[in-house]
């Protein structure tokens, strides 16, 4: 984790209290102090130095997220870094568009804008209160949880999610209980869910629909 802002802190302490082994920096004391009993290991580096990273051993990290707040600058030397010292996966925070699309060109492997994104998230489900919950999978594609209603009932052939939004379901769940690739004729009761995949353009032709 490179950046403990409030942001960066959740992500590395929520990591480690689901049993990861996390290590986190940031060029400001105080805010490493915060979290030193709270990771694996905390240190005081600055991220835009090169042989600094490589000192801890970014290369070798499994995930290395940027999440450097407002310089901007800071935060695309850490991402490049990072990629050029081999790490395998790197996620960076974004403070705006012109800066999402740098860090994309620059070989970041996710790019996210929390605030952005969290209020897109939260637009759609007040606009679609049967979608559950949505898991992003980068610019083109997601998979979203539906809870059936009125316009989402019926058996699976009928409603024929596939040839009507070129959605795919891979799983639907009733009380908890969890049916990966359903058939065609298993019907949608009150309460039951279903979990579609699909591109981005796709789902929200659904939700435009489910939201009608």
């Amino acid at each position: 984790m490179i950046g403990l802002g409030r942001f960066g802190t959740a992500v590395a302490t929520t990591l480690y209290e689901m049993g990861h082994e996390v290590v986190a920096i940031d060029q400001v004391e105080e805010n490493v102090e915060r979290v030193m009993n709270l990771v694996t290991h905390a240190a005081v580096v600055d991220a835009s130095d090169e042989r600094a990273l490589r000192a801890i051993g970014v290369g070798d990290f499994d995930v290395v997220v940027v999440a450097i707040g407002t310089d901007v600058q800071a935060n695309i030397l850490a991402t490049m870094n990072a990629k050029s010292l081999g790490a395998a996966y790197v996620v960076s925070k974004a403070v705006d568009e012109m800066a999402r699309r740098v860090l994309e060109r620059i070989g970041a492997d996710l790019v996210i804008r929390p605030e952005h994104d969290m209020g897109v998230r939260l637009a759609r489900q007040i606009a679609t209160p049967n979608i559950v919950d949505t898991l992003d999978l980068g610019s083109d594609y997601a998979i979203v949880e539906i809870e059936a209603n009125e316009r989402l009932k019926g058996t699976l052939r009928d409603l024929n999610l596939t040839g009507r939004f070129s959605v795919q379901v891979i799983a639907m769940s009733r009380a908890g209980k969890i049916e990966v690739t359903p058939g065609a004729e298993d019907e949608l009761r009150p309460h039951d869910k279903l979990v579609v995949i699909g591109t981005t353009h796709a789902l929200d032709e659904l939700r435009r629909y489910l939201g009608e």
